[in-house]
């Protein structure tokens, strides 16, 4: 037998050291893949902590492209008592998006399973992190693909969490072609509290139907529709739909003193649930006498009494209206003026 010519001996080696290579890499990336499933499966909703060196082990020390995407929270514990960032409302969103999308890929024959790994990083813990990316201010959200270093990485947007888990979910489907699938809320009540109420309204329903029948139920008193309708009056008047969906606070701390509360903001840009409690206030001051002087003065045979009462009542409606009128100058710059018609200069 003739000798092995050396051009095909060259091609042979470098072939075997490139499969040596890929097969090695391959092992390399799959093993982060398990150790990240392992770290996914110890977290109770599947984000995972990422510190500085956990960071450069699963992302900058890995060579692209990466087998993997990667979301990242980036948290402030020391901020989550600043209610204008809801950042505890958008972590605790971000987590549901994670279990979610862990839920409906469970299985391992699905395109997206293993490949999409919701994490976090707090501020405290690795403030290096946070200068590798750039993140000067919170909320904030990035997306690093198989093939994006750090600097590449794709930031959300506020618009892209403005419907919270829904949208961070559309952002992810839209960005990396991976199936989140529908968002898994908990149930408001558990099973054994639907249980428990279902008990206690079935015991409790023959003493309501004999209330009813007879009459004697808060539902008759009109006392009890009056207040209702006062109520719903000063909750339409005084934003409180407001406050409750954007979390506005009743009050907020001068950043200039601490020691001092500020309960009214001048600006048009924020409003405090204190500002609209007292406008509210005011309003229902003016509606509440408004119906006095319809419904309860017009009952009154002495005329005197009818007047002084009607005088006191629009004074008082004058001052509360005067009020809003400055309150509303005093923060937005507009003022209100009366105009009068032509034809009384």
């Amino acid at each position: 037998m003739g000798p092995i010519p050396k051009l095909p001996l060259v091609f042979l080696n470098t072939t075997i050291l490139f499969l040596t290579i890929f097969i090695g890499l391959s092992e390399s990336n799959s093993d982060q893949v398990d150790e990240l499933l392992s770290l996914q499966a110890r977290s109770k909703s599947g984000v995972i902590r990422l510190d500085d060196h956990s960071l450069s082990r699963f992302l900058t020390s890995v060579k692209t492209p990466r087998p993997y995407w990667v979301l990242i929270f980036f948290d402030a514990a020391k901020l989550h008592d600043k209610h204008e960032l809801h950042l505890k409302e958008l972590r605790s969103e971000f987590a549901l998006v994670a279990s979610s999308f862990i839920e409906n890929n469970e299985d391992p024959s699905s395109s997206s399973h293993a490949k999409l790994f919701f994490c976090d990083i707090e501020f405290q813990d690795s403030q290096h992190s946070f200068a590798q990316f750039g993140v000067n201010s919170l909320p904030h959200i990035r997306l690093i693909g198989p093939n994006h270093s750090l600097k590449e990485s794709q930031q959300m947007d506020q618009g892209d969490f403005s419907r919270l888990a829904e949208s961070m979910s559309e952002f992810i489907e839209s960005k990396t072609k991976l199936v989140v699938g529908p968002i898994q809320r908990p149930p408001m009540l558990s099973k054994k509290q639907i249980m428990f109420a279902t008990i206690g309204w079935l015991i409790w329903l023959p003493f309501i139907g004999k209330k009813i029948i007879s009459g004697k139920t808060l539902l008759h008193d009109p006392r009890i529709w009056l207040s209702g309708a006062v109520f719903i009056y000063f909750f339409s008047v005084s934003g409180a739909m407001h406050n409750i969906i954007r979390k506005m606070p009743m009050f907020m701390v001068d950043r200039n003193d601490p020691s001092k509360l500020i309960f009214f903001y001048q600006g048009s840009g924020m409003q405090l649930g204190t500002e609209g409690f007292t406008v509210g206030f005011l309003y229902t001051i003016v509606g509440l006498l408004l119906a006095f002087l319809t419904r309860v003065l017009v009952t009154v045979r002495n005329v005197k009494v009818q007047r002084i009462v009607m005088i006191i009542a629009l004074l008082v409606s004058f001052w509360a209206v005067k009020k809003v009128v400055y309150l509303d100058n005093w923060k937005t710059g507009y003022g209100v003026h009366a105009f009068w018609p032509s034809s009384w200069n």
